[in-house]
């Protein structure tokens, strides 16, 4: 976590407030949103939020399986090489390992050798090199969409940030995240949507092994959601059976 360091001397009449990072196990018991990859041939077409929010979707039809804070570690600053600027001057000097091996060791749960191998005391920010220091709480370019989307829907960075490449940890109430806060059940009917410039909606199913999500153009305010035969199909729901929905995006405040 980056903090603070107070050195002060009252007879010199110096203050001195050093920025510092240290071990922390505050996300402990959390319930942590994981990355997402998804082919560049279908960052399209709002894929790319579908596949991101439909988890709100699932957190809140089973909300007794997660823990009250979510939190979500983004990408930090690596290079197309795998140059971490964060990892050179910081955690390659306790881990004696490529940045590449201790991003798998954590990746498949193996993290014991962080809190055996950091030191326990706080590190000063200053004595990491300029480069180092700029890219703490910084994501990858390509990160920058994803964080923006968990942002509106009301994750903050609170100055947690991964021991590895400096990338933020994001972080909400399981409750206030807006899609789990706004979604509500509505009622399936079969037919043919009418037309009209409905905003877009997620659409999910409320069966655990059989979860299913998909876009939808809907009036959000309804009780009632008028799906095709291939659309229910898709949802594996039926008639009359009650399905989670939410507004995909957050609706703009009229001035």
């Amino acid at each position: 976590r980056v903090g603070t360091q107070v050195h002060a001397s009252k007879e010199l009449n110096v203050y001195n407030a050093l920025p510092t990072l240290f071990l922390s196990n505050d996300h402990t018991g959390s319930s942590e949103l994981c990355t997402l990859f998804l082919d560049p041939k279908w960052r399209k077409e709002g894929n790319g939020y579908l596949l991101s929010k439909s988890r709100f979707l699932f957190m809140a039809a089973f909300r007794e399986r997660f823990n009250d804070k979510v939190v979500a570690e983004m990408r930090g600053v690596i290079d197309e090489h795998g140059y971490s600027p964060f990892w050179e001057s910081l955690g390659k000097r306790f881990f004696a390992m490529e940045f590449s091996r201790a991003d798998y060791l954590c990746g498949t749960g193996q993290k014991a050798f962080i809190a055996a191998l950091m030191p326990k005391h706080p590190l000063y920010i200053d004595f990491l090199s300029d480069e180092a220091r700029a890219v703490i709480g910084e994501v990858h370019p390509q990160t920058a969409p994803a964080r923006a989307v968990l942002e509106k829907e009301g994750f903050r960075y609170l100055n947690y940030v991964d021991i590895f490449d400096g990338g933020p940890t994001l972080e909400c109430e399981i409750d206030r995240v807006r899609a789990i806060r706004k979604s509500r059940l509505v009622t399936v009917v079969e037919g043919q949507p009418a037309p009209g410039e409905w905003p877009a909606c997620l659409v999910a199913n409320e069966q655990y092994q059989q979860f299913r999500a998909m876009l939808v153009h809907s009036d959000p305010e309804s009780d009632r959601l008028v799906l095709s035969a291939r659309e229910l199909d898709a949802l594996k729901c039926h008639p009359g059976d009650q399905i989670r929905l939410v507004r995909l995006c957050p609706e703009e405040k009229k001035s």
